[in-house]
């Protein structure tokens, strides 16, 4: 937080074109709109600001994308209120994010002018390190995030190393494709590290963009296997969409599922069902926890309850190319369908107060338009 106190002590008294006059100024042509993000406040405040900035120019080996659709993510969320620290301010938000390609830096060739490409959480990584070469650019120390530490999607341009963009599959649009991105990606990667096998018992914690599409392709690579799906208290849309999925059993975090769980995937922005999984998981189970920032601590642990007889607690750290390249067309061979609700751009104000406040069905999308 020393960050975001120092860049309030340089700013302060700052007008609002001052404030945007810090961004990057790599334009040679237009301008764009985006919504940006200036300080570190409560989302029900409306920080994201409306704004006309330069357009980018794409350096060496990137791509200048003009975005059609972004998705409105739960990371949006920790980096406005503080929990998961933007590298600068100002910046634009977003990494869910379908475009097409606009403009070649100096030696980008992967990708033709007018290509649909997708962008997601990761934007660059050094491919030098351990990690990397490993093939875990998820882990790399300098890597760098969209929307984190490159501006983002929240906008109608934005640039990527073409390393770091993918090719979107036909059969989805605009905005059916952003929640892969993350959502869709990340849930994959998590289903992936869960050690879930066919014939096994599946608990999903939380039922909002990236689970309801995990169900998707856990019914999918595993026919034989049981689905439970937990939601908050009284989140009857929820649950009725994980039922309409196919989950076999729905119910409440806190509730005592009709068996076991052998593993299980918690997407909750809280700490409480990360014990509640544990203690509904069978001997040997794991549970993976997809988040990157938990907005209240996880409770407690007793070792005998929650973590004797070998079970394992690990987390997901963001996600490395192979997920998105595997992803993509596999949702594409299952036929993957997000449900997703749609907002302008200037409202992904009022979109991210519904996230946290679990009312979006399925996932939030910004539509950009002209």
């Amino acid at each position: 937080m020393r960050e975001h106190r120092d860049y309030l002590a340089r700013t302060a008294g700052m007008t609002q074109r001052q404030l945007y006059a810090l961004l990057p100024k790599e334009n040679e042509g237009g301008t764009m709109r985006a919504m940006v993000l200036e300080r570190i406040s409560l989302v029900e405040e409306k920080p994201l600001k409306l704004a006309n900035l330069p357009k980018p120019t794409p350096g060496r080996d990137q791509i200048l994308v003009k975005v059609f659709a972004c998705g409105v993510c739960h990371t949006e969320l920790d980096e406005i209120e503080g929990r998961v620290a933007p590298s600068r301010f100002p910046m634009i938000l977003g990494h869910e994010i379908v475009g097409r390609v606009e403009r070649l830096g100096p030696g980008a060739s992967k990708f033709r002018k007018g290509a649909r490409v997708g962008i997601g959480w990761i934007n660059w990584a050094c491919g030098k390190c351990s990690f990397c070469l490993n093939g875990e650019e998820n882990l790399c120390d300098t890597a760098k995030w969209t929307g984190k530490d490159a501006d983002g999607g929240y906008a109608q341009y934005t640039v990527v190393s073409e390393d770091f963009a993918y090719p979107i599959p036909e059969s989805f649009t605009d905005v059916k494709a952003a929640p892969l991105l993350c959502a869709g990606v990340i849930g994959y990667r998590a289903l992936r590290l869960s050690g879930m096998e066919n014939g096994k018992v599946l608990g999903l914690y939380g039922f909002g963009a990236s689970a309801h599409i995990v169900i998707q392709v856990a019914k999918y690579k595993y026919p034989n296997s049981r689905i439970f799906v937990f939601t908050r208290p009284h989140q009857k849309e929820h649950q009725d969409l994980a039922r309409k999925l196919g989950a076999d059993w729905v119910g409440a975090t806190g509730d005592t599922p009709p068996e076991k769980l052998n593993c299980a995937i918690d997407f909750t922005p809280v700490g409480e069902p990360v014990r509640e999984a544990l203690r509904d998981l069978e001997k040997g189970g794991r549970v993976v926890i997809n988040a990157i920032r938990k907005a209240t601590p996880i409770p407690e642990l007793d070792y005998t309850e929650h973590l004797w007889y070998e079970k394992e607690l690990k987390s997901v750290a963001n996600v490395t190319r192979r997920d998105a390249q595997e992803f993509l067309p596999l949702a594409a061979e299952i036929a993957v369908v997000p449900e997703t609700q749609e907002f302008k751009l200037e409202e992904a104000n009022e979109a991210l107060i519904l996230l946290k406040e679990g009312k979006i069905h399925g996932a939030g999308v910004l539509k950009i338009t002209e």
